[in-house]
């Protein structure tokens, strides 16, 4: 017997036994196993076909011929057998299938805790008479600083801390440009707060480049420091409790003269400054946090809207959504909510 047909002969006994064994594979995995064995690049027909070049002319023809038919076999085969078990598996998944059981339903999503927290502190001062204002979020210089009284030397002006995008052109660094816009555009009295987004040079587990704050301004005649600190005492009690203890301590801002920061007891230690046996992470022990700035708004303020200080007076805050969010609901890290976990957001709905 020639090579050639030593060659062919084998080749045949291949293709009866790739047929039968490609037809019993029982699962995908099997399937591409014997896919592999039979026409992967070192597998059983490479290894026949790598025998060719040691023939004469006549037989490689010969050959090689009965090795593509084999080839073509061997692919229609392995298709016919994986079609099998597709066939197989929708078969098995329709006899499982109950039409009775209750569907899935779909995941409706559900509100952003920044967003609650902000909805919820406007409508503590809604109660109280304040409207909701908003504005632009590129301002100018004039708005965002001079017309507040920040002085031209004022390290807020630096690059290092206000995103500028052009001559006086910047992104506003608090929402209380919103303060003088609404003053310009109206008479007192006057009672507002203006959510939205600022923007400044900061990134940190407590600071991000954008975050939210929320500015409250009232306007009117007779407005006093006892009036600040009544309205910030019932935003307080409304968002963290009644038990809540408030503080306020002298300040300084160039918007508001006199100025305090305001302080409210721990909301993790109830303002004792201790965790069990430890200090208290949050409020290192002090058992107080601070959470916004606020005061009377200064007269040169007042004067830039064209107000008269002498007869009308009126006090501003500003506080950091982020930050009273974090400290409602105990988040230790000002960057998870921006990360869009959703097994992190999913536990605010």
């Amino acid at each position: 017997m020639s090579q050639g047909q030593a060659l062919i002969e084998e080749l045949t006994a291949l293709a009866g036994e790739a047929k039968n064994t490609l037809g019993q594979a029982a699962s995908f995995e099997a399937l591409e196993d014997l896919r592999v064995a039979y026409l992967g690049r070192k597998g059983r027909l490479a290894q026949v076909m790598a025998k060719l070049p040691a023939l004469t002319p006549e037989e490689k023809r010969q050959a090689g011929q009965a090795a593509n038919q084999l080839k073509d076999e061997l692919t229609a085969w392995h298709t016919l057998r994986l079609e099998a078990l597709k066939r197989q598996e929708e078969e098995a998944l329709l006899a499982s299938f109950d039409p009775a059981l209750p569907g899935r339903a779909p995941s409706l999503g559900g509100t952003h805790p920044l967003t609650m927290v902000s909805e919820e502190i406007c409508r503590a001062f809604a109660g109280m008479g304040f409207e909701v204002v908003t504005g632009p979020e590129i301002e100018t210089d004039f708005y965002n600083f001079e017309a507040l009284n920040f002085p031209p030397e004022h390290p807020a002006r630096d690059m290092q801390d206000t995103l500028y995008i052009g001559d006086n052109i910047l992104l506003r660094t608090h929402t209380s440009p919103l303060q003088v816009r609404t003053l310009l555009s109206r008479k007192p009295p006057v009672a507002a707060i203006a959510p939205g987004k600022v923007y400044r040079r900061d990134s940190d587990i407590t600071h991000s480049p954008m975050f939210h704050q929320i500015e409250g301004f009232l306007v009117d005649k007779g407005v006093t420091m006892a009036d600040l600190r009544g309205t910030l005492t019932f935003f307080v009690h409304r968002i963290f409790g009644a038990e809540t203890r408030v503080r306020f301590r002298p300040s300084f801002f160039p918007f508001t003269e006199p100025s305090a920061e305001v302080d409210i007891s721990c909301v993790l230690c109830e303002g004792t400054g201790r965790a069990g046996d430890d200090t208290c992470r949050v409020c290192k022990g002090t058992g107080w946090v601070e959470i916004l700035g606020c005061g009377m708004i200064d007269p040169n303020v007042l004067k830039a809207v064209d107000i008269d200080p002498e007869v009308h007076s009126g006090f501003a805050f500003g506080m950091g959504v982020e930050r009273v969010t974090m400290l409602k609901y105990g988040v230790g890290d000002l960057r998870l909510f921006f990360e869009n976990d959703v097994r992190f957001l999913g536990q605010f709905a």
